[in-house]
């Protein structure tokens, strides 16, 4: 029997090529995105799983609100990991991670500036899952002076000798490290990814004692089954035993009194929620994370556009009906019973939605190293053929088959012998209205893609386009120009001859990209007001980025050394109250030594520093040349430029590889993960679109089906083509118009709650609704027009013969 239906299906199939290639291109796009979607959201669930104990470890992080500025610090002070594992029993053991900047490191006569280094307590691997696969297994880090690497590491530095006992030297201050372990590759589901972990016992930043700065990532192993949102309840008195006295120190007030009108503390983060739930800036992440809302939207892309498929079939199955009428009913008259009848459609159901598996697989395949390149991943289609995915895929088949075959199957079967045989049959007003439905559900999810696409394209536009208070066009920036030492003033004037440089300055403070970030207490008098950021800058600094003093001068060799002046943004004029006159007020900046007092001779105005997600922020300007060199250049393609630098730093053979950065780009790399977001999200609108419209042809070909005869009367009653394709559009449009008054207002929730992600965004204006309004339109009637005009130009005799 079962042999029967797969023939006659087949049969069936080969019968109806042009449905069956309608069905088949539907489910297997609609099964491909749901494939894509389902690895991508896999893997950013996956993060830092791998770990056996990553269920019981959490990271300890820094909150606070101090007058009117929000604190949020994924490190925490050297101290808090040894306090935490002595003062709470339910902590077994606690780590530390102190990220060093690729510093230079060499062995022998090699050297290099591109290892991720990082400093970690001697137990970092009892709590991490970073198999040792050569060297010291037990406690490669236990003593000071001694470093493990990722296999990868090992290899560019050794080749393919044994590095165990090897020495590694780093900076110029010549520390040494011996090489005790070389661990496999961090996956790349990891929060961190390092190439080198040095033993923190030989640190000695590592020991100090206070609680008023954070330098350290720092984990702890909980017991079996601790509550870390109970555990965060013991904290707070933790946190002002320990942190008081100091605060009374610093700031002179005891820690009661400051938390009067502030707020601070230390807080848990599950490990496995730092990629995706993290509120911290990419500066205070090691890397930067996802983001749970992409992980939501995407998940409703993949299964919206499983069901659109899933409806595509059904409304393509019963849109054939009329051709399958007298099947039906021979079928009947021979004895055939519903259930054999729903068999049969079944079959031809699992068969097609088996072929578009399969196809959707391939095309998986096909597509995932554009789709890897557009979202920065390296999935790997391989996850799709493991037992569990393959037993998930099965069952996602199964689905498919009934959800997409079974109301044709239904419908099909129900019809009456003695009907089916006079191909007279009626599909009632909730048939209608079902399909009717599922088409308005279709072009709900297609104009909601539409919208949510023009808004973040529009988002993206404007922080391209937005005036950030610096012109960043045509500047070039040598980060690393300082390690030329002593020579670094003789590269400078040189640069400084070729008439393509407008100006240079020196600065290791750059308001997009790589950056130094200073923080320091600031007082008005004895009365502590907040912290702010500070840049080090010399005079030329403001005329070679192009940013605007808004009043008083700026720093200049005619008055001295500035060394204890300041120029402060608009924004510190407004938070420390300077708002009459502000030259010449004189604020206190903390430091080691307990206070300096600088005076305000200028006022900038105020630019972005920060991504466009976060305000700006109070900022002081200080006179103190260190750092890199940044170029105001005079011409755009600067390739000519940068390859007449590079070889002027190799003339100075310092032994450091030539690095550069471009401004603008820099300023785009910050918003690479939304602008991925924006390009992800228009190839899945695109499709869902494409999808959409087969279902709406479907619905097209069973109405044209259902009124062919009143087409032919029409057509020799003398209405015209265009009277005709008229006729039969207007039902669908008010079918898409309706889909408007849905779409539209979720739409509108869902992007206004993502463009409050960022503090600066773009208005969703009355005309965005009207644009992705008639783009659904223009898509639709294209899509309409196809078969009703063809319907429309039919031969009426054709029609209206009596069979």
């Amino acid at each position: 029997m079962i042999r029967t239906y797969i023939k006659t299906a087949w049969r069936n199939i080969l019968k109806n090529k042009g449905v069956f290639s309608l069905n088949i291109a539907g489910l297997s796009i609609g099964i491909a995105c749901c494939l894509l979607i389902v690895l991508f959201v896999t893997d950013e669930l996956s993060y830092d799983k791998f770990h056996e104990k990553a269920d019981n470890i959490v990271r300890v992080v820094f909150r606070a609100k101090v007058n009117g500025e929000v604190i949020k610090e994924a490190v925490v002070m050297a101290p808090v990991a040894q306090t935490l594992k002595e003062e709470l029993p339910e902590v077994l053991d606690a780590t530390r991670i102190r990220r060093i900047w690729m510093p230079k490191m060499r062995y022998e006569n090699t050297t290099y500036r591109d290892s991720r280094f990082a400093y970690v307590d001697p137990n970092f691997f009892d709590i991490f899952t970073l198999p040792v696969i050569k060297g010291n297994q037990e406690n490669p880090l236990k003593e000071p002076g001694t470093i493990v690497l990722t296999r990868d590491e090992a290899r560019k530095y050794f080749g393919n000798s044994n590095p165990i006992g090897k020495m590694l030297v780093m900076g110029d201050a010549e520390e040494q490290f011996r090489v005790t372990a070389v661990i496999e590759n961090i996956p790349e589901n990891s929060h961190f990814h390092f190439d080198m972990f040095a033993s923190m016992e030989g640190y000695p930043y590592a020991k100090n004692t206070f609680w008023t700065k954070s330098d350290f990532f720092t984990y702890l192993l909980l017991r079996e089954g601790t509550d870390p949102e109970l555990l965060e309840d013991k904290l707070p008195p933790i946190v002002e035993s320990h942190m008081g006295p100091q605060m009374k120190d610093e700031i002179g007030m005891s820690f009661a009194e400051f938390t009067k009108d502030n707020q601070l503390g230390l807080f848990l983060q599950p490990l496995t929620d730092i990629h995706l739930n993290s509120d911290f800036a990419n500066a205070s992440e090691l890397e930067q994370g996802g983001n749970i809302k992409y992980i939501y939207i995407f998940g409703a892309i993949g299964l919206f556009m499983l069901l659109i498929a899933c409806i595509n079939f059904m409304n393509l199955s019963t849109a054939t009906a009329a051709k399958r009428t007298k099947e039906v009913g021979i079928r009947k008259v021979l004895g055939s019973e519903r259930k054999q009848l729903i068999s049969q459609f079944l079959t031809e159901s699992l068969i097609a939605t088996l072929i578009a598996m399969v196809i959707g697989f391939f095309l998986v395949i096909l597509a995932l190293p554009f789709f890897n390149n557009l979202s920065g991943k390296a999935l790997n289609p391989a996850f799709l053929l493991k037992f569990r995915t393959g037993a998930v895929l099965l069952v996602m088949m199964a689905f498919i088959s009934l959800t997409a075959g079974g109301y044709p199957a239904f419908f099909l079967s129900s019809f009456k012998p003695v009907a089916a045989l006079k191909s007279k049959f009626f599909t009632g007003k909730g048939t209608k209205g079902l399909r009717s439905g599922l088409v308005v559900f279709q072009f709900v999810i297609s104009a909601g893609l539409i919208f949510a696409t023009l808004v973040v394209g529009r988002q993206m536009s404007y922080i391209q386009n937005k005036n950030v208070g610096y012109d960043r066009d045509q500047i070039l920036v040598l980060r690393d120009a300082h390690l030329l030492g002593h020579n670094k003033t003789a590269f400078k004037n040189e640069i400084l001859k070729d008439p393509r440089v407008k100006n240079v300055t020196t600065s290791a403070y750059v308001p997009a990209g790589p950056t130094n970030n200073s923080m320091s207490g600031v007082f008005l008098g004895d009365r502590y007001q907040r912290r702010m950021h500070y840049y080090n800058i010399d005079e030329e600094y403001l005329s070679v980025m192009g940013m605007e003093l808004v009043a008083g001068r700026n720093f200049s060799k005619v008055f001295g050394a500035d060394s204890l002046n300041v120029i402060i943004n608009e924004t510190a004029v407004e938070t420390l109250g300077f708002k009459d006159n502000p030259i010449g007020k004189t604020l206190t900046r903390a430091n080691d030594k307990g206070g300096e007092e600088l005076t305000v001779i200028g006022v900038v105005r105020d630019f972005h520093f920060k991504s466009l997600h976060q305000p700006i922020e109070p900022l002081i300007l200080r006179y103190n040349s260190y750092g890199g060199l940044i170029l105001r250049t005079t011409v755009a393609d600067m390739s000519g430029l940068i390859e007449s630098i590079q070889k002027l730093w190799n003339r100075f053979d310092s032994g450091e590889p030539f690095t550069y950065a471009i401004l603008d780009d820099s300023y785009k790399e910050t918003y690479r993960a939304e602008q991925k977001m924006g390009d992800i999200l228009r190839i899945f609108a695109l499709l869902t679109i494409f999808v959409a419209c087969l279902g709406l042809f479907g619905l097209v070909t069973f109405t044209t089906e259902q009124r062919l005869k009143e087409i032919g009367i029409r057509k020799v009653l003398g209405s015209s083509v265009a009277q005709i394709v008229t006729l039969l559009s207007k039902d669908f449009l008010k079918l898409i118009l309706l889909s408007f008054v849905i779409a539209f207002p979720i739409g509108y929730y869902f992007m206004d709650r993502w463009l409050r992600d960022f503090s600066y965004r773009t208005d969703i204006r009355w005309w965005v609704f009207v644009l992705a309004a008639l783009i659904t339109v223009f898509i639709a009637l294209v899509t309409i027009s196809f078969k009703s005009v063809k319907a429309a130009l039919e031969n009426p005799v054709k029609s209206l013969k009596t069979e």
